[in-house]
């Protein structure tokens, strides 16, 4: 179910949930969430699935209302911060609006789940989860699971989608788990001395700052696999699938070296979910098993980038990125 207006593709890479909730376009104009008494009753330990049930006769409050459920021992989450984040959503009257605990299709049986990696704001930014559920995340601490709820007006605003069957005084729930929580520096990039380019492989020049500067070498054809190098090697954690990745990138085309995006573009270092299916499959294959600190440049084919979506305008292009890992949630 979409309860959105409209979504928005991400530039770097296409969510592969199914279920995207809210648009980047989305607001809540019902005042600040709030700490207060829920109404439904939720069941479970954190890290695994929970059990919602709504009381008989159970009415929202027409404002959004939060409640610690399970405090955890973890590190206080400021916003800002990047998380990763289970969470299970569903109406008051019983409709399952999504949950990360929900295979994928394509998933590996016992493999990592999609779950929510993003950026604690208040802004309507976050594809997976409305504003006010998102912001909620601040103050709370890693291992933590919270509730939030109230009417869909004041949890997803001008961002509902009429379609979806939800009027705007019906009540909604979202519970919570805060897996993991990072600091991030906008700013940050690989640091060390970069290798030349192999043979085949376009030349990068990444300045401080700026978008890097990827040049298609003249007269190649564009590989029609995979292609991947490690430009500068790091020496922090290795990747491991199911974490968030905190990294800067920049992408081009190859037939034409154009600049199609790049994280310096939208205020520096972004954060997505690696090895389960939510980015492009180049991403996944190229990026699991790197490390924190390496500066790696791919070259992706259309059948692993955006060959398959043709509303992503890109779905004919060889892509070349050069992605920054500068850390894990």
């Amino acid at each position: 179910m979409n309860l959105t207006k409209n979504t928005r593709r991400a530039a770097a890479a296409a969510l592969a949930v199914p279920v995207l909730l809210f648009t980047a376009a989305c607001g809540s104009d019902n005042g600040e969430g709030a700490s207060g008494d829920a109404v439904v009753k939720v069941e479970g330990k954190t890290g695994a699935q929970p059990k919602i049930t709504v009381p008989k006769g159970a009415k929202p409050s027409d404002k959004a209302v939060t409640k610690t459920l399970v405090e955890g021992k973890g590190a206080t989450v400021k916003k800002g911060d990047v998380v990763r984040l289970d969470f299970s959503a569903k109406s008051m009257k019983g409709q399952n609006l999504g949950s990360s605990w929900t295979p994928q299709p394509g998933a590996k049986p016992g493999g990592p789940r999609t779950q929510v990696v993003g950026e604690v704001s208040d802004q309507p930014t976050q594809q997976m989860l409305p504003p006010k559920v998102m912001s909620a995340v601040t103050g709370q601490k890693v291992g933590s699971r919270f509730e939030v709820e109230g009417t869909a007006k004041a949890l997803i605003g001008a961002g509902l989608n009429p379609q979806s069957g939800i009027k705007p005084q019906d009540g909604l729930v979202w519970v919570v788990d805060v897996v993991g929580a990072k600091k991030v520096d906008k700013k940050a990039q690989a640091q060390g001395e970069q290798a030349s380019p192999e043979s085949g492989m376009p030349e990068v020049k990444a300045a401080d700052e700026k978008a890097a500067k990827i040049t298609i070498p003249k007269g190649e054809k564009a590989p029609k696999d995979l292609k991947e190098q490690v430009l500068i090697h790091g020496k922090g954690p290795e990747v491991k699938a199911g974490q968030g990745l905190i990294a800067q990138y920049t992408g081009v085309k190859w037939e034409d070296g154009k600049k199609f995006d790049s994280s310096w573009d939208h205020g520096g270092a972004t954060a997505f979910q690696i090895g389960t299916g939510s980015v492009v499959q180049g991403w996944d294959k190229a990026l699991v098993g790197k490390r924190v600190g390496d500066r790696v440049e791919i070259v992706i084919p259309p059948k692993l980038a955006y060959g398959n979506n043709p509303q992503s305008g890109l779905d004919k292009n060889t892509l070349v990125f050069v992605v920054d890992i500068v850390g894990t949630v």
